[in-house]
């Protein structure tokens, strides 16, 4: 399709990355909460963002969600929901939860939860677990929190896997769901060539849209003069198709959060610009971005898709009942 435009304005073609944007752990963790505040009205209390994107979460406060870091940010006594985000929790947070009589309802997207019960599946067999992850992000301290202290050692590169020093052969690994494919195979490589023994989990942890973002992404970016991911600086899997993008093909690549971050100067010279979507973006982002480069371009837009995605999870019964 092409941009009504103005005459004289530069060429732009963009080649739409698909899939893109909302996965199903994203769309079920927003529509939970929007569902709450239909069924139980405002305020329902979010620990942490619901999701990692600043549109989404402007949203739903907006429409009454209260979004706290703790849970002694919420009031005494309150009955109203309180949801926990799509990244997963320590177990210690669902047991606070459950001393302060808190209703609860657990917006962990199924796929993390998968990680979760995998480790704790290893844990049992004796197996001390090895997690592959970024230090620091609310997955990865909602995984290592399933297990004791001590039970889970992080590792987040290659370097990390050729250092370690485990001092038993009973060895799992895991790792978070929105890493780079490749980044992470290569780390799983050194650990089984290390620790031949080590277990793996039954299906790989890596979820199915990081993996079909990222390969939409590699299909594009050897095409393109430049590449746009929209998405949060805090997300993971935002940050790797920036990633992927460079290491395909893109000489230069770049994360936006909306239509207003675009640095034109980045764009100077681009005739072939890659635009794609973290998983916690949505879609209306990608259209205000278009809509945006159509008021400086002639634009025509090519939709390249990789895959089509059928996966749905289920709301939480409750929030189902009349």
């Amino acid at each position: 399709m092409a941009s009504a435009g103005m005459a004289n304005l530069p060429d732009l073609k963009i080649l739409l990355a698909a899939p893109r944007g909302f996965c199903a752990g994203v769309d079920r963790a927003v529509q939970m909460v929007e569902r709450a505040l239909e069924k139980y009205g405002a305020p329902v209390y979010v620990r942490h963002e619901i999701v990692h994107n600043r549109r989404v979460v402007d949203g739903l406060a907006a429409k009454g969600a209260v979004f706290v870091k703790q849970l002694d940010e919420i009031p005494a006594g309150t009955q109203q929901p309180v949801i926990f985000s799509a990244h997963g929790v320590a177990k210690s947070v669902p047991a606070d939860a459950a001393n302060l009589n808190l209703f609860v309802l657990d917006a962990t997207c199924p796929l993390v939860s998968k990680v979760h019960r995998e480790a704790e599946r290893h844990h049992a067999n004796g197996r001390h677990v090895i997690l592959v992850g970024h230090a620091g992000h609310p997955e990865v301290i909602g995984t290592m929190g399933q297990l004791p202290p001590g039970a889970v050692t992080l590792i987040e590169t290659v370097e990390d896997a050729e250092a370690l020093n485990i001092q038993t052969d009973m060895l799992a690994f895991a790792t978070q769901t929105t890493l780079s494919v490749d980044d992470t195979a290569a780390v799983v490589a050194v650990l089984q060539r290390r620790f031949p023994d080590i277990e793996g989990p039954y299906k790989e942890d890596i979820c199915y849209a990081t993996t079909n973002r990222q390969g939409a992404v590699k299909m594009i970016a050897t095409q393109s003069d430049a590449m746009i991911v929209l998405g949060a600086p805090n997300s993971s899997n935002s940050n790797r198709l920036v990633e992927v993008a460079l290491a395909y093909g893109a000489s230069r690549a770049r994360l936006v959060q909306n239509a207003a971050d675009l640095d034109w100067e980045f764009l100077d010279g681009v005739q072939t610009l890659g635009l794609t979507a973290g998983a916690s973006a949505p879609e209306e982002l990608v259209q205000e971005v278009i809509t945006a480069l159509s008021a400086r371009y002639t634009v025509t837009v090519e939709e390249i898709r990789l895959t089509d995605e059928d996966v749905t999870f289920k709301l939480p019964r409750v929030l189902n009942a009349a």
